[in-house]
């Protein structure tokens, strides 16, 4: 049997905490070798860390790491498992993040989005507008991204955290909140202290759209190429110049092109990404991304891209091919296998709003998937994104608004259960 939400999320305020919460440059810095990345990090830190305080979190904290920790206290005499919630606080470094102006549409009229800078978010490339027409979108101006990957969860976990504290008649075990830096660039879960969180399950709010419950996740590789020549002044370079950006440039065009990368790939298949190039003619460096459902198949893709590497050096004899692959996630998938719960659950609490949900997968990962790896089983739910990392970025108040609803259904269901 369905029925109605338990209690009224106040959508005012929740738009009021996102509009904030994106105003603030939080960008990662995939060059830097600090921890977090970039140190605007801290500014939202620190003013979460306020904003749980103000709501009598005692124990909010943010550490030495910029992480934000919280509780949530139980309603229910706290003896059910502890269910954690996390989000991310940092953006993409692969769009503008400065001086964001978001540009908020109520009743959405259909059709196309002019955004203040000439550009639009169209229709065509964006099918899913087509069912928001009535509800309350947040847009970029069009010179920035917007944030909303990942300061939609951020905001509706601490709207929920806002509501359950104001509505002590709400079932719920101890709720831990946790905001993580530099999910963007793959250390998200660098800093966390699994015994600290202390939680059965967890949840990143981290998800696109509406009623989604992603249960996979690509198993991620990176690798780094590095070719080393020689460099001297072209003028007495006969003989002597051996320029590594030619072999760089021969390795990318050897690669894959017309299968197995982003743009000729979905749904479970998997590619080859080389993303970044910078150097000189003494040394030049590509970075990649290997993506797959299958970790086996990573293999593969790193025998390919060695091959590569060595076939592109010997055609600049005096060049020399060093490549690096190293780890970075794993499908979550059999990490969840050990809690069937944490999906059957946040499936039962759709059903039980009478709202449709799926179960997804992502090409791409969270920090969900480390946290799985680590030994705690995380699924990744819906926050309102749509077009992330993009200037044509938008975030849906009302699927906000939902999610939040659905997370207090959720932690009711799993208040039942005994730790």
């Amino acid at each position: 049997m369905t029925h109605p939400p338990t209690v009224t999320i106040n959508s005012t305020r929740l738009l009021e905490r996102f509009l904030r919460y994106v105003r603030i440059d939080t960008a990662a810095d995939p060059n830097s070798d600090q921890y977090p990345s970039s140190q605007k990090q801290r500014t939202l830190a620190r003013f979460l860390e306020q904003e749980l305080r103000e709501m009598s979190i005692t124990d909010a904290r943010m550490d030495e790491n910029a992480l934000v920790w919280g509780t949530i206290p139980a309603t229910n005499g706290g003896h059910s498992p502890v269910v954690a919630l996390v989000a991310h606080m940092d953006t993409s470094p692969e769009a503008p993040s400065e001086n964001v102006s978001p540009q908020v549409i109520e009743s959405y009229p259909g059709g196309d989005i002019r955004l203040p800078a000439g550009i639009e978010i169209s229709c065509a490339a964006t099918p899913e507008l087509e069912s928001m027409i009535g509800k309350t979108l947040v847009t970029t101006d069009g010179t920035t991204l917007l944030g909303g990957d990942d300061k939609a969860g951020i905001a509706i976990i601490m709207e929920l955290a806002q509501t359950l504290i104001e509505n002590p008649h709400l079932q719920h075990g101890d709720v831990r909140v946790l905001f993580t830096c530099d999910e963007e660039i793959g250390h998200g879960t660098d800093k966390i202290d699994l015994p600290a969180l202390n939680a059965m399950v967890a949840y990143t709010i981290d998800g696109g759209g509406a009623g989604d419950i992603d249960v996979e996740t690509f198993s991620a590789d990176g690798a780094t190429v590095r070719f080393t020549g020689n460099n001297i002044h072209p003028a007495i370079a006969k003989g002597v110049m051996v320029n590594a950006m030619r072999a760089a440039a021969d390795f990318v065009a050897d690669l894959p092109r017309q299968e197995m990368t982003p743009e000729t790939t979905s749904d479970r298949q998997g590619f080859i990404h080389p993303h970044a190039i910078h150097g000189g003619v003494g040394e030049a460096t590509v970075e990649l991304i290997l993506r797959s459902f299958d970790s086996d198949d990573l293999v593969g893709y790193a025998d390919r891209v060695r091959s590569a590497a060595e076939t592109a050096a010997k055609r600049t004899p005096g060049v020399k091919a060093d490549v690096t692959i190293y780890r970075q996630y794993r499908n979550l998938r059999e990490g969840l296998e050990t809690l069937p719960q944490a999906v059957e659950f946040a499936e039962q609490a759709f059903k039980n709003l009478g709202r449709p949900c799926r179960r997804e997968i992502v090409r791409g990962g969270t920090d969900g998937s480390q946290l799985t790896e680590k030994g705690l089983p995380t699924p990744n739910l819906s926050s309102g994104q749509h077009n992330i990392h993009s200037v044509r970025e938008f975030a849906c108040l009302d699927e906000m608004v939902e999610a939040t609803e659905h997370l207090v259904e959720l932690l009711s269901l799993w208040s039942n259960q005994r730790s």
